[in-house]
């Protein structure tokens, strides 16, 4: 399991269970514009031992913008006073909580988040008519079968996996075309637009675009409201 602290501390200092645990842990600043620049973590924690206010307002900017991974809160036992559903976390833990619990409340957040996205059978993904079989490499849109090469394919599988968050053209060419293409960003672009031309006029703004940011997926209760500004970038 890859996960992202949100702190200036090393993942251990925040949560020394951390370091006696067989995940990947690695820090980042308290910065929406960290989760830009880096792949996809598994879980995101976000350091609230002092700074709670500041920690409350980062939790918040991370839903506001589509986080679509668990999103942890790690706390002393005194700032539990200051949390409520407002922070919109998925759960929270002690800084001084031991490895069981940790990797106990760990896998209780990922097999929610599982359970949340899996469609009728595994391996489906399902976003109001659009419907994606990732056994079969086959995708409809209200029933009709989408003509779609290997990267077509996997590019609308990547982005309809996070649904709202906001992904730049660089993250798209690490994560779908991989580390060792050698090619610029407009190969997103010209992808994007033949997905798009795919999907047809009903549905080809569930492939958004955040001017100067990159593109993201729209679900479709979503796709009613007008294009969304570039999310706040706010630096705690």
């Amino acid at each position: 399991m890859d996960i992202l602290v949100m702190s200036d501390d090393a993942p251990a200092a925040v949560l020394p269970a951390l370091d006696l645990l067989g995940h990947t842990t690695r820090s980042a600043p308290r910065d929406v514009r960290s989760l830009l620049h880096t792949t996809s973590p598994d879980v995101v924690m976000v350091d609230a031992r002092t700074d709670i206010a500041g920690a409350r307002a980062t939790c918040r900017v991370l839903r506001a913008t589509g986080l679509n991974v668990p999103l942890l809160a790690v706390l002393t036992e005194g700032g539990l006073v200051a949390l409520t559903a407002e922070w919109g976390i998925d759960d929270l833990i002690l800084a001084t909580t031991g490895p069981a619990e940790v990797e106990a409340r760990l896998r209780m957040v990922t097999g929610r988040q599982a359970e949340d996205t899996t469609g009728d059978k595994v391996g489906v993904i399902r976003a109001g008519d659009l419907v994606i079989d990732t056994a079969t490499y086959a995708a409809k849109i209200k029933g009709r079968p989408l003509d779609l090469t290997y990267k077509e394919f996997e590019l609308l599988r990547f982005l309809a996996q996070h649904p709202g968050r906001v992904f730049t053209r660089d993250q798209l060419l690490r994560e779908v075309w991989g580390y060792d293409y050698f090619g610029g960003t407009r190969t997103v672009d010209v992808h994007v637009r033949r997905l798009r031309a795919k999907l047809g006029l009903e549905f080809e703004t569930m492939i958004g675009t955040v001017r100067q940011v990159g593109y993201k997926f729209v679900g479709p209760s979503a796709r009613a409201l007008p294009e969304e500004a570039p999310a706040p970038v706010v630096r705690l």
